[in-house]
């Protein structure tokens, strides 16, 4: 576990607002609303999960989540002073807990949605007003649905990475993310996997190698 102090805090906040002027055109009109609608649903529930906000994680009343395929930060608001000494930190591998000391209840005390590495872990406070942690996730190819168990659930389909990151991977990693996106979404829509249909091209392969053979009871996947 590592602790930097006074990091300065960089907040960027988006107000976005629909102006109609008389002389504008209504298909322009109607692209501005598209936009805002964007905007808007972050957050929203689709189907039993919401949409993630613009770091691929969630706000949430008490802190904000963001992640990335290789870490997740979370952004906590604290009373302003509030110094280091003040800070109750403990991250293990499946279990985060963060909290003030003259606080009784912890901000967050729970498991996590996946494994992490402690020892690659930090935190540090920012302006005395915020604590940022950044946790170094152990599988670096998932996308996290939630920060801790019993958290509400983002829908991973809605998630933005950026291309510039997926191009800075190696071929091997890239080529594991690419298949684990794609597989992801062929679930998602009831479709065979790429190990799936490899599978069944090797079967319908051998099935043409082999007509006399009876494979009836065989089940191909559509």
């Amino acid at each position: 576990m590592a602790i930097i102090s006074d990091f300065q805090e960089e907040e960027n906040e988006t107000h976005t607002k629909v102006t109609a002027p008389p002389s504008e055109s209504s298909s322009s009109l109607k692209a501005e609303k598209k936009n805002v609608k964007v905007e808007e649903d972050k957050g929203k529930v689709v189907g039993s999960k919401l949409v993630p906000n613009k770091g691929n994680g969630l706000d949430l009343e008490k802190y904000s989540w963001t992640q990335s395929l290789q870490e997740v930060n979370i952004v906590i608001p604290v009373p302003a002073g509030t110094k280091s000494r003040d800070v109750v930190y403990e991250a293990k591998a499946k279990h985060l807990r963060f909290g003030l000391k003259d606080q009784p209840t912890p901000i967050i005390d729970g498991d996590l949605f996946q494994s992490i590495k402690p020892d690659e872990c930090l935190w540090s406070i920012e302006d005395q007003s915020a604590v940022s942690i950044l946790l170094t996730k152990q599988n670096q190819t998932d996308w996290w649905k939630a920060l801790v168990k019993g958290d509400p659930e983002i829908d991973t389909q809605k998630v933005e990475p950026e291309p510039s990151k997926l191009s800075d991977l190696d071929s091997e990693t890239r080529r594991t993310v690419e298949k684990m996106m794609f597989d992801q979404r062929q679930k998602q829509m009831g479709r065979p996997t790429s190990d799936e249909m490899q599978q069944q091209e090797l079967m319908k392969k051998f099935m043409e190698q082999h007509p006399n053979m009876d494979f009836s009871k065989v089940k191909m996947m559509n």
